[in-house]
């Protein structure tokens, strides 16, 4: 990896939002009433889920609380919409809820993250799934005009991660999650890009923490396979740091650049084809590639824990990908990376044929 540039720019004074309490583990679930009862947590919990979330996690959790003193009520939401976290503020105001819950997936954590911000009131995330760092992140993706976006909300107060139910997911859950941790690589890159080219603020810790959790997946991605608890302890930890690294930084820069802007792009394209962190891996591979660095070994480890390499893969066409990669400078134009100068057709047709993407 290239040497971290040295910081000469002055980082305005930032408040780092982190959470209290991080419960990993197996069962750790059944430890949920006590860290509430811990962080002093009063009143109702409204329990935000999803309709094939409700029967794993939400009843799970509503059994737990209401046998220590606390009211819950469960509202399933179905898909990351503005009007959904409208619906979910309104709920907790309504039924004076003390606190929130985002059980459930990435959709039913960032509802939960965003109206809990919106109510002035804390939230608890406890993920079924390690497949995307916003287990941890300040940071939501929402559908608006149906396009993917991220927005600022607040990070968790705490994270119950019970590998036990994680560990149950499906595998390409698993993988995507590995995926999205992967592309840390080539964000660190954008962001040191910027910080020479652009002057953009640079947090040298967050981005040495960025780059130790994509390495910690790479060098054991032969340890991570589908249905293990401990496979699923490490990609829940990367997240998790991998979040952190957002916390500290007061954005996601750490841990989306290029990559990121491409998997987005080729949502624009073909909407739902693939898992968002299926995509950052392939455009961790391409962005590495225009780079100059290693990206054989992003590609490598991707492939170890069973996460796809090709368009084919995914069922894109090879004009899908080369649309994307040119046209991927124009999601969030104000984030500088490596795209920004603009790919033509035949520069990003020649990365995603020498990475074998195409």
């Amino acid at each position: 990896m290239p040497v971290f540039p040295r910081m000469s720019r002055l980082i305005e004074s930032r408040w780092m939002e982190l959470p209290r309490i991080v419960a990993i583990g197996s069962g750790v679930l059944q430890e949920l009433p006590q860290i509430c009862s811990r962080l002093h947590l009063q009143g109702q919990a409204l329990i935000i889920t999803g309709p094939h979330t409700r029967n794993v996690m939400a009843n799970a959790i509503q059994d737990l609380l209401e046998p220590e003193g606390y009211r819950t009520e469960i509202l399933i939401c179905s898909a990351s919409r503005l009007e959904e976290v409208d619906r979910a503020e309104n709920a907790a105001r309504e039924s004076g809820a003390g606190f929130l819950i985002g059980a459930g997936g990435g959709r039913s954590i960032d509802i939960a993250k965003l109206a809990s911000m919106k109510a002035d009131l804390p939230y608890l995330s406890v993920p079924t799934a390690a497949s995307h760092d916003g287990i941890c992140s300040s940071q939501a993706s929402l559908t608006v005009n149906g396009e993917a976006t991220s927005v600022k909300a607040q990070s968790p107060l705490a994270i119950v991660a019970d590998s036990k139910i994680i560990s149950q997911a499906p595998a390409r859950l698993l993988a995507a999650g590995c995926g999205d941790v992967i592309s840390n690589f080539t964000a660190i890159l954008d962001w040191q890009l910027a910080f020479r080219l652009r002057n953009e603020e640079y947090s040298e810790y967050a981005s040495a923490l960025s780059g130790m959790t994509a390495r910690m997946i790479a060098e054991r991605a032969a340890d991570i396979r589908p249905g293990l608890e401990e496979s699923a302890r490490i990609v829940i930890k990367a997240l998790i740091s991998s979040g952190v690294a957002m916390s500290i930084a007061g954005s996601s820069r750490p841990a989306s650049g290029s990559e990121h802007k491409f998997a987005h792009a080729v949502n624009r394209i073909a909407p739902g084809k693939a898992l968002h962190g299926e995509l950052c891996g392939l455009g961790s591979i391409i962005m590495m590639y225009l780079h100059g660095g290693d990206w054989r070994m992003i590609r490598s480890a991707l492939e170890t824990v069973g996460a796809p390499t090709s368009a084919s893969q995914l069922g894109l066409e090879p004009e899908t990908v080369v649309s994307a990669l040119v046209r991927a400078h124009e999601i969030r134009p104000e984030r500088y990376t490596i795209l920004d100068s603009g790919l033509n057709q035949m520069a990003a047709s020649r990365a995603a044929e020498a990475t074998g993407i195409i």
